[in-house]
C-alpha cells in the first residue's frame, strides 16, 4: 500500500493565546467574555458541588454515590432507570474560524431490568449536539454465567477500547479523532458504534470473549446480497481482571479501586460489500490492537496507559470512490492509525475530588492522503469516578474520526461529566 505522509506545519498563534487569555493583553473582561465564561463555569460547578462531599486528608476516602432509580420486586425481578450528560463550554481558533459555544456533548437516559433469572433487558437513548432523541442499545441479555452470555438486539458491536469504553468512561475528553470502523457513522452501517445481531461474549478466568454478528451496512447502500458484519474482540488479563458494570465493556482507568491491572486485546470486523454504492459494492475488513495498563504505585497515586494501533482496509474512500460517481457512497477510511494516552492519578484529594492530568497523542495515516495528527493535554477532576468529574482540555491538530485531516485547529475546552446509575 503506497502512503503518502506529510507532517503539519501550523504551530499555535502567539496572537490567538493572548486573546483567550486576557491577562496576556490586559484586554478588558467584556471583550474576552465568551473566553472567560469557562472559568466561571468551573468555579460555579466546584462551589456548587463542594458542600455535598467530605473530603479527607487520607490517600484513601469514600464519597456518596449517584445512583438511579432501582425498582425492586425480587432478588430476579427488577427495574432501573438512570442517566448521565456531557456538558462542555469550547473556544476553538483556526485560520478561518474563530468561535466559542456552549452545547450538550451527550445527553443520555438508561433503561434496564431483569425479567427472569437468566433474562435481562436493555434500552438505552442519545441525544447530542441538537440532534434528536435516538434508541441506540435495544436488546434482550440471556446471561447464563460470567463465560457464556447471549445478547440479541441493537447493541455495540464488538471493537477497540476507545470504542469499548464509550464516551462516559474513557480517560481524555476527546477520544475519537481516529478513523471509525463502520458501524461508528451516524449512516446505514450503524450508529454510534450499534448495530442489529447477537454476541457470544463471557469471561473465562482471565479471558474475555466477544463474538457478533451484525446487520452492519443494510442492502438499500449496496449490500444487494445482504451480507452479514463480523465483529470480534478477544483480550487478556494478565494481571488483576477488569470489572464492568455489565461485564461487557471495557473503561480507560479504574482509579486505582481494582488494583494493577495489563490487558492486551485484538479486535477483527469484517463484511464482504460492507462499503460502496448501490451501483459499485466493495468490501470491509479491519482489525485493532490495543493495550491498556493502570497501576497503583507505592504513595497510592495511579499511573495509566492505554495504546492502540487500528488498520482499515476498504474498496472505496471518500478520495477514491466508484468509478461512476452518480449513486451516494458509503465511503470510509483506508490506511492506519495509532493513539497512545497517559494519565496520572495524585494520591491525596483536595476538596471533593482528586487530579489526573493526562496526555494524549493521535495519528492517522491514509493510503490515499496526507497524515493527520492531533495532541489533547487534559486535566481531570475525578469527584465519583464514572459518576462526576469536570475536565480541563486544550487540542491542537488537524486530525478528526473521518480519518483525514481536516483544518488545523486549536481548541480550548471545559467539561462536565455527570451519570446516575
Amino acid at each position: 500500500m503506497n502512503k503518502k505522509h506529510t507532517k503539519r506545519g501550523n504551530q499555535l498563534k502567539s496572537s490567538w493565546l493572548s486573546e483567550t487569555f486576557p491577562f496576556i493583553n490586559k484586554r478588558s473582561f467584556l471583550e474576552n467574555r465568551p473566553l472567560i465564561n469557562p472559568c466561571l463555569f468551573f468555579c460555579l460547578i466546584i462551589t456548587i458541588t463542594a458542600p455535598l462531599y467530605a473530603a479527607s486528608d487520607d490517600a484513601t476516602y469514600s464519597l456518596p454515590s449517584m445512583s438511579g432509580l432501582n425498582l425492586k420486586y425480587s432478588d430476579d425481578v427488577w427495574l432501573f432507570v438512570g442517566g448521565g450528560t456531557k456538558l462542555q463550554v469550547a473556544s476553538r481558533n483556526s485560520d478561518v474560524d474563530e468561535s466559542s459555544e456552549f452545547n450538550i456533548a451527550s445527553f443520555r437516559f438508561y433503561v434496564s431490568g431483569q425479567i427472569h433469572k437468566y433474562l435481562k433487558f436493555n434500552i438505552n437513548t442519545e441525544k447530542y449536539e441538537g440532534d434528536s432523541m435516538m434508541t441506540i442499545d435495544a436488546l434482550l441479555r440471556f446471561e447464563f454465567n460470567p463465560a457464556v452470555n447471549l445478547w440479541v438486539g441493537r447493541t455495540l458491536v464488538p471493537s477497540d477500547r476507545p470504542g469499548m469504553n464509550g464516551p462516559y468512561t474513557g480517560m481524555s475528553w476527546n477520544q475519537y479523532r481516529q478513523p471509525l470502523f463502520s458501524a461508528d457513522y451516524d449512516g446505514p452501517a450503524g450508529q454510534l458504534g450499534r448495530s442489529e445481531g447477537a454476541v457470544l461474549w463471557g469471561m473465562k478466568n482471565k479471558f474475555h470473549y466477544l463474538l457478533g454478528v451484525f446487520e452492519g451496512l443494510e442492502d438499500d447502500n449496496g449490500n444487494e446480497s445482504d451480507h452479514l458484519l463480523f465483529a470480534g474482540r478477544l483480550a487478556y488479563n494478565f494481571l488483576n481482571v477488569e470489572s464492568n458494570p455489565g461485564g461487557y465493556y471495557t473503561s480507560a482507568t479504574y482509579y486505582g479501586n481494582q488494583g494493577n491491572i495489563l490487558t492486551p486485546a485484538i479486535t477483527l470486523q469484517s463484511q464482504s460489500d460492507g462499503t460502496g454504492s448501490r451501483a459499485e459494492s466493495g468490501d470491509f475488513n479491519a482489525y485493532a490492537f490495543d493495550i491498556f495498563s493502570e497501576r497503583v504505585l507505592s504513595n497510592n497515586a495511579v499511573f495509566n496507559f492505554e495504546a492502540g494501533y487500528k488498520e482499515i482496509d476498504v474498496d472505496f474512500t471518500p478520495i477514491s470512490p466508484p468509478s461512476d460517481g452518480l449513486s451516494e457512497c458509503f465511503c470510509l477510511f483506508d490506511g492506519e492509525s495509532f493513539y497512545a494516552t497517559a494519565g496520572y492519578i495524585f494520591p491525596k484529594p483536595i476538596g471533593p475530588g482528586k487530579f489526573q492530568p493526562y496526555i494524549r497523542y493521535m495519528e492517522n495515516q491514509p493510503s490515499d492522503a496526507s497524515q493527520s495528527d492531533s495532541t489533547e493535554w487534559g486535566l481531570n477532576y475525578i469527584i465519583l469516578g464514572n459518576k462526576m468529574s469536570i475536565n480541563l482540555n486544550f487540542v491542537s491538530g488537524d486530525a478528526n474520526a473521518s480519518g483525514y485531516a481536516g483544518k488545523d485547529t486549536d481548541t480550548l475546552t471545559l467539561g462536565l461529566m455527570l451519570q446516575f446509575y
